[in-house]
């Protein structure tokens, strides 16, 4: 049976293993729930497999491969149908999500062994599975958006997975509302696609859209309108600024749940998105300027505020979210293939850096301030070494998969603006400092916990193999783009070019490589801001590890407001939640419920109360008194009926 043919075999089995875990799992031991989960995930994976070598097969005419299964909407001239796809860019994010999701949903086997809420945990990862697959095999942006509401629904059921926690609660709540804002600006960019086009299939928008004139430089068009509603809503799920503050909080959930959900897929949903539609963006130059600034500013900002957490899982967040800013980057300035690679090694290196530090949590009894760590090199030597792997990865390291990506992304800044690819380089050495600064504190000096009551232990094997799965894709998986740097060809680019368009100026670039390039690449900028970084690291935190605290109490302002994430929080709570607050509860509340809608209905039944009472009163038992009363009755009666005749 062709795979290809049944494309929704893919996601309807992560499906089916929440369902079945959710409604029966509540009376199985763990083991049947665990089967249960790793089963529908295990097909899944292999049917995706299936799938792409069915599709590597077929002729170029048969490409993008489009199913529609059934009408799902039907009224006037609109029409949704319930439709997968498959093109270059979609097995790229089918590969990522089921082969990473597999991987993390293994480890979580063993992480979440202990916890009361084990069946609820692999119900609402299976769910997010399910959602993450209809996002990236949607046909048309209609059952697209299905799946990028799904995937924030189950994002805040992960979140505040720990519902007894009041932080969980608040976090996951947190995540909810942020993302509201931004779909809100998603559905009005759909209502508006369709007003446009006519259609939301992506076989309708784009090749329109596409063949439609530039909006003129400078000017707002339709096209540009539509690019920045649907980046409004990349900003909410990719968390960019200024609606990047959920994910540092979405920390609250199981460490499993950050790597999967907010380092390897949900969080890349938007630049997915964002590439998907690169047709309307490629003439919406405004917005095209507006992304690209966007995402160089939030990869500096964030980046900036990684520097001195002291939270482990906190540090990759702001880590997350600046390597969110440098694939928004690389879209902004038309480098979309080169997004998406980097999506692509982002996924390998921080799903690992996630999991590596769940194992060190793990390890060393829930702790997560890296400031009552450190000697654990020795005593979780595969965790050590694996998280070494991914910290070389992020940081750029010359050889290892985000040296590639990170590179291609800024050398295409570079041709477009020298001012991003400035801040560019900036940020990729303050990432290399807070990277290895955070791998110093963690593994390396004396122990700063209390041996006598922490057990420090590896982590069983279902959870290091799959650390030593990603540390192998978190060196090799950038090698597609290798033979690059000799005059070769980047096979990652050359794969992705029949689906996103890419400018002239980045195909005569490709072409024109020589071996050079080696030695370019591996003394140029962003590897030297690497270097410096990590030197800068050493020297803080391993030979001379007292001199941070007093360049902390030198720069103490500074120092607090990095410390304090710029108050950003205290400001929009100043600014937007404490009115909203007010205005619900002063206004809306007292004014508008008690006062009008409560006063109304109250005031109906007091006066009808009071008019009951008054005719009960009039009910004396007296004949002549009723009589008066009928007389007078049938005067004004009669006196309606003489008036009405008249």
């Amino acid at each position: 049976m062709p795979v290809l043919e049944y494309l929704w075999i893919i996601p309807l089995l992560p499906l089916l293993g929440a369902a079945v875990n959710g409604i029966f799992g509540g009376r199985w031991p763990k083991k049947t729930i665990t089967a249960v989960a790793l089963s529908s995930t295990t097909l899944s994976f292999l049917a995706a497999l299936e799938a792409v070598r069915e599709f590597l097969s077929l002729s170029s005419t048969e490409i993008p491969w489009t199913k529609s299964y059934f009408t799902w909407i039907s009224a006037a001239n609109f029409r949704a149908d319930f439709a997968l796809q498959m093109d270059r860019l979609t097995v790229v994010m089918l590969l990522v999500v089921t082969g990473v999701g597999w991987l993390i949903h293994i480890y979580s086997t063993g992480y979440m062994h202990d916890d009361p809420g084990y069946r609820r945990f692999f119900s609402y990862l299976n769910l997010f599975m399910f959602f993450m697959l209809v996002l990236v095999l949607a046909a048309n942006y209609l059952l697209m958006f299905v799946g990028w509401e799904g995937v924030g629904l189950c994002s805040y059921l992960l979140i505040g997975f720990f519902f007894l926690k009041q932080s969980a609660t608040n976090a996951g709540n947190k995540a909810f509302w942020v993302n509201r804002i931004g779909d809100f600006g998603f559905i009005l960019g759909l209502l508006l696609i369709f007003r446009t086009f006519g259609s939301l299939d992506f076989a309708t928008v784009l090749p329109r859209a596409a063949g439609m004139a530039a909006d003129p430089a400078g000017q707002v068009g339709t096209l540009t309108v539509i690019a920045l509603l649907l980046f409004v809503g990349a900003t909410g799920k990719s968390a960019q600024v200024p609606l990047y503050i959920w994910l540092p909080d979405a920390m609250e959930g199981p460490t499993p749940v950050s790597a999967l959900i907010h380092a390897a897929t949900m969080v890349t949903a938007g630049v997915y998105m964002v590439a998907r539609s690169h047709a309307i963006f490629l003439n919406a130059p405004v917005a095209m300027q507006v992304v690209a600034v966007i995402g160089c500013a939030t990869a500096l900002f964030a980046a900036t505020i990684g520097l001195v957490q002291t939270d482990i899982k906190k540090v990759l967040a702001y880590s997350t979210i600046s390597q969110l800013g440098y694939m928004f980057l690389a879209c902004g300035v038309g480098a979309f293939g080169a997004g998406i690679f980097h999506l692509m090694t982002h996924a390998f290196f921080k799903g690992l850096l996630f999991l590596a530090a769940g194992s060190v949590i793990h390890a060393i009894g829930g702790e997560q301030d890296m400031r009552k760590m450190g000697g654990l090199r020795k005593k979780i030597p595969v965790t050590f070494w694996t998280m070494c792997m991914a910290t070389l990865a992020i940081a750029g390291a010359p050889g290892f998969s985000g040296f590639f990506s990170k590179d291609e992304i800024l050398n295409e800044a570079q041709h477009a603006s020298p001012v991003l690819w400035g801040l560019g380089v900036l940020t990729a050495g303050l990432t290399s400092f807070y990277m290895f600064r955070l791998l110093f504190l963690t593994f390396l000096g004396a122990p700063r916990y209390d041996e006598h009551k922490v057990h420090v232990h590896e982590s069983p094997r279902n959870m290091t193999v799959p650390l030593i799965v990603l540390a192998v894709l978190s060196v090799c998986g950038g090698w597609m783009a290798a033979p690059q740097l000799m005059g070769g060809v980047n096979y990652f680019e050359r794969f992705l070019a029949p689906v996103l368009t890419t400018g002239a100026e980045s195909a005569a670039r490709e072409s024109t490589g020589g071996g050079g390039q080696i030695l370019q690449a591996l003394i140029g900028a962003p590897v030297i801001a690497g270097l410096v970084g990590f030197l800068l690291a050493w020297w803080l935190y391993v030979s001379s590890p007292e001199t941070p605290k007093k360049i902390a109490a030198a720069l103490s302002a500074p120092y607090k407001l990095l410390s304090g994430k710029y108050f950003i929080d205290e400001l929009y709570a100043a600014v937007i939640v404490k009115p909203l607050v007010w205005l619900s509860d002063r206004v809306l509340w007292h004014v508008v419920d008690e006062g009008v809608i409560d006063g109304s209905v109250n005031g109906i039944a007091h006066i009808s109360r009071e008019s009951g009472d008054r005719l009960r009163h009039a009910n004396t038992g007296n004949v002549r008194s009723y009589a008066t009363w009928i007389v007078f009755g049938v005067l004004v009666f009669t006196s309606l009926l003489l008036w009405m005749v008249e």
